[in-house]
C-alpha cells in the first residue's frame, strides 16, 4: 500500500512541476505579447485576465510542491521547541499531528469553494474567451484538492513507513 501512495505522490510532483512550468511559460508568453501588442496599439482584453488566472493555478501548484517539500507555512515557535527536544517520538508525534491539521484544513477549504463553483457555475457568466467563470473559479478547488491529498499522503507515509514504525513506538 505505500508503494501505491509513494507512485501516486510522485505522480502528483510531477503534475505539480509540469503544471507550473508550463503556466510560467505561457504567464511570460502573454505577459510579454501583451506588452508588444500595447505598442502596436492593439491590447486583446483576455490577455491581462487569463495571465491573473494563470497566476493562481501557479499559486496552488506552487503550494503543492512547498507541501511535498515540507516548505509551507508553519508555526515556527513550536517547531524550534520540538527540533531542540531531539526526541524521535516528539518530533514524529508533531509532524503527523501537522500533516492531520493541514489536511482536514484542506479539505475544509476545498469543500468551501467547490460550493463556490457550484454557486458560480450557476449563477456565473462567460469571463473572458467565452470561457465560463466557473471554470476559471475551479482553479480554487482543484489547487485546494492537490493540497490536501499532497498532505494526506505525508500523513500516511509519516504514521505507516517502515523506518516510522520501528523508530517511533510510543
Amino acid at each position: 500500500m505505500l508503494k501505491l501512495v509513494r507512485l501516486f505522490d510522485e505522480a502528483l510532483e510531477k503534475l505539480s512541476r509540469w503544471g507550473i512550468i508550463i503556466s510560467l511559460f505561457a504567464i511570460l508568453l502573454l505577459a510579454v505579447s501583451s506588452i508588444v501588442l500595447r505598442w502596436m496599439g492593439k491590447s486583446p482584453m483576455w490577455i491581462e485576465p487569463l495571465t491573473r488566472h494563470l497566476v493562481f493555478l501557479a499559486a496552488f501548484l506552487g503550494g503543492s510542491l512547498a507541501t511535498s517539500k515540507g516548505v509551507h507555512i508553519r508555526v515556527d515557535i513550536l517547531t524550534k521547541v520540538v527540533e531542540a527536544s531531539h526526541s524521535k517520538v516528539l518530533h514524529w508525534l508533531h509532524q503527523n499531528l501537522v500533516a492531520v491539521f493541514c489536511t482536514i484544513t484542506s479539505f475544509l477549504l476545498m469543500k468551501a469553494s467547490w460550493d463556490f463553483y457550484l454557486v458560480e457555475k450557476e449563477f456565473g457568466a462567460p469571463a473572458f474567451l467565452n470561457i465560463h467563470s466557473a471554470y476559471l473559479v475551479f482553479i480554487i478547488p482543484f489547487g485546494m484538492g492537490l493540497i490536501g491529498m499532497r498532505f494526506f499522503n505525508k500523513l500516511i507515509l509519516g504514521i505507516f513507513s517502515e523506518e516510522s514504525l520501528e523508530s517511533h513506538r510510543l
